[in-house]
């Protein structure tokens, strides 16, 4: 038999990608003019919203918003032109990423760890990304297509990314002894939970409070300066790894 492999599973919008690569397609639907104008107003008032910090929950309100222009925007558009909108947020998107979990990235690689993505954006443009920064397998939304046109449904892994995590170890053979996992928000702490090297970073609210509660590390990249929130005799304090 085999010996199994260690593993480093990360999430890819707002971990390893500076934004967030859903966001940017239904933004790129909009500007094609496959999401209707008052769809876009709607959009752009839940944004600002969430810019203002006019609430605790305005990015989900936002979140909320881009999902069910994304759903009402699929059942009319050709999958073609799809893929074609999806390969130029690729090539816009696929190198910002974050210093940190780059360097992690390309750290873990050489140490001979088997690299996985998942990520609740779409499987096509996760895909690519991970590729392109050589992960050895992701997992991304799916969206059913009949005769030759999507439906609308959609199936994520955003609500179950432990189980996501046990397909790829599974059949990559890994061991979760050794293994890392990088999120940066609440549906990420499943796969943080039961990985030997659980990190948090830029993480939301809720996965803040659980790293805290778990004691986590907590790492926060700002601008050009990278912070590790370091627990040491029960006191949360700042390395700086810059």
């Amino acid at each position: 038999m085999a010996s199994q492999k260690k593993f480093a599973v990360f999430d890819i919008d707002g971990t390893l990608i500076r934004w967030q690569l859903f966001h940017a397609i239904v933004h790129a639907l909009g500007k094609r003019g496959h999401i209707l104008r008052r769809t876009h107003d709607r959009i752009h008032t839940a944004r600002m919203e969430w810019k203002n910090r006019n609430t605790n929950e305005g990015f989900t309100a936002y979140e909320t918003v881009l999902v069910e222009a994304y759903l009402q925007a699929l059942t009319s558009i050709d999958p073609a032109d799809y893929a074609a909108i999806v390969d130029d947020v690729y090539e816009e998107f696929k190198d910002q990423t974050f210093t940190y979990t780059r360097d992690l990235v390309r750290s873990l690689k050489e140490q001979g760890y088997l690299l996985f993505a998942i990520s609740g954006s779409q499987h096509e443009i996760v895909e690519k990304v991970a590729l392109h920064h050589g992960f050895d397998a992701a997992i991304g939304a799916t969206m059913e297509v009949k005769d030759g046109a999507y439906t609308g449904h959609v199936d994520t892994p955003i609500f179950d990314k432990k189980a996501a995590l046990d397909t790829l170890v599974a059949q990559y053979n890994a061991t979760y002894k050794d293994s890392y996992a990088v999120g940066d928000s609440s549906t990420d702490a499943p796969m943080l939970q039961v990985v030997t090297y659980p990190i948090a970073f830029n993480p939301d609210q809720k996965l803040y409070a659980t790293a805290r509660a778990h004691r986590w590390p907590i790492v926060v990249e700002r601008k050009n300066v990278v912070y590790e929130l370091m627990l040491k005799n029960d006191t949360w304090g700042v390395e700086n790894d810059s």
